[in-house]
């Protein structure tokens, strides 16, 4: 299944939010694996058609990210120290975090279309 959360970025808070996923330590990813995820991207709002500001300045993150049971990678990171870590720091930088709860797994965007 393929699911698309929705999370925001802090506003000045986006240069850290990179950096530290530019180099994301191998415990979480590894968790993220072992829940059952076997792809995930986090991308940032900057269409190329807005201005250099908002380019720059994009807050809105959007997650694609595919594995066989979201309900159950939802709980098995909820309280998996190595995640409960990560996300405390995720939660400094973030407005909108990602939501671990059995509620967060309908929190997805919804799927309007798709090529068939």
């Amino acid at each position: 299944m393929r699911v698309a959360p929705h999370t925001r970025v802090r506003a000045g808070r986006v240069p850290g939010y990179e950096a530290a996923h530019r180099e994301v330590p191998a415990e979480p990813t590894d968790a993220i694996r072992a829940a059952g995820a076997t792809s995930w991207t986090s991308r940032r709002w900057g269409s190329p058609r807005a201005s250099e500001a908002e380019r720059g300045g994009g807050t809105d993150l959007f997650h694609v990210l595919d594995c066989a049971d979201y309900d159950r990678l939802l709980a098995a990171l909820e309280k998996l120290p190595v995640n409960v870590a990560w996300q405390a720091g995720m939660a400094e930088l973030l407005d909108v975090v990602h939501d671990y709860s059995e509620a967060g797994s309908q929190a997805g965007l919804p799927v309007v279309w798709e090529l068939p």
